[in-house]
């Protein structure tokens, strides 16, 4: 038998264990995906709509231009899965980072890989140049790592946020998956539009769309493919509460505006505020409201404050019940 204060002191320690961002080398590679990021923006929205500034580098600085233009989308979504990978398996271990990460990389290609030979369940679109070697000469090698890194960032939002809820836990289950591919999804309000519709396009719709090119079509591909591969993910994790704080979200909260901020300065810069509009309200605050739902404090750590003498006995079976070890 262990008293309650034995079982809170544990979990306090395990706690503690997890830093909040995953560690140095985690944040290290996420400055190093929103500078590549930054680098990217500049090459798209000052140098590329500005000939004369090309013409006007040196030798040295128009081939440092050419490879930047060839493999700089390549540098930062590698980056940002690197980040989201670290950061996964510092937060939540090797087990629930792999099988996320497989299960998203996986599900997400062979959503690409249909879509881009059937038409289903995107629309009919095909990738061009810039984002790296083409899997089956169709996908990119990177974008399903993109689906990774931003899937697991809005998954680990949603549920972490409603952990806390006094609801009964498969209501808090369904509810975690969908608001994760929800959210990723609106991700998609202004990353297409970018993608499209700017001077440097990476993908191309061959059915054109009534929302800037992109059938609606598309966003419910996104939403079901989102779908898929949480809840595969979700299986593997159970039920079983993470007890990470709003601190841990600080991580996948950046992930996740960056890479809308990304896709609403390319917007901005080609005259389209719609999307932009759209991105805000439907992804930036929402992500924004479920962050500030998470308790700053575990379960654990609130009761330690709130009955720090209390010594009551807690069965074995109990904390195992828990996941105290």
């Amino acid at each position: 038998m262990l008293t309650l204060k034995q079982v809170i002191s544990s979990e306090e320690k395990r706690l503690m264990k997890l830093q909040p961002l995953g560690g140095f080398p985690a944040t290290a590679l996420l400055m190093g995906h929103i500078a590549a990021m930054l680098f990217g923006l500049a090459g798209l929205v000052i140098v590329v709509p500005n000939g004369e500034l090309i013409a006007n580098l040196p030798p040295m600085g128009q081939m440092a231009f050419r490879y930047s233009m060839a493999g700089g989308g390549i540098v930062y979504m590698l980056l940002g899965a690197s980040a989201v990978a670290y950061y996964a398996y510092q937060i939540v271990g090797g087990r629930r980072w792999l099988t996320f990460m497989v299960s998203a990389v996986t599900l997400s290609l062979a959503s690409e890989l249909l879509g881009t030979s059937t038409g289903f369940p995107f629309g009919e679109y095909h990738y061009l140049s810039g984002l790296g070697y083409k899997i089956a000469d169709l996908v990119p090698f990177t974008i399903p790592l993109s689906w990774f890194y931003v899937g697991f960032s809005t998954y680990l939002i949603a549920r972490v946020s409603l952990e806390h809820r006094s609801q009964p836990s498969w209501i808090k289950s369904v509810s975690a998956i969908a608001l994760g591919s929800l959210l990723l999804t609106c991700w998609d309000l202004v990353l297409d539009p970018a993608m499209t519709q700017t001077d440097v396009p990476f993908w191309t719709w061959e059915q054109p769309g009534a929302f800037f090119g992109m059938p609606y079509q598309n966003f419910g591909g996104w939403f079901i493919t989102g779908i898929v591969f949480m809840g595969i993910s979700h299986l593997f994790w159970g039920n079983q509460p993470l007890g990470l704080t709003r601190q841990h979200l600080t991580f996948p909260l950046a992930v996740y505006v960056s890479n809308i901020l990304f896709g609403a300065i390319l917007s901005l810069a080609a005259g389209i505020w719609l999307p932009v509009v759209l991105s805000i309200i439907f992804a930036i605050i929402p992500c924004c409201v479920l962050y500030g739902m998470t308790p700053k404090m575990s379960n654990s750590q609130a009761s330690s404050q709130s009955h720090p003498k209390d010594a009551s006995a807690v069965s074995v079976a109990q904390l195992q019940k828990r996941g105290v070890q």
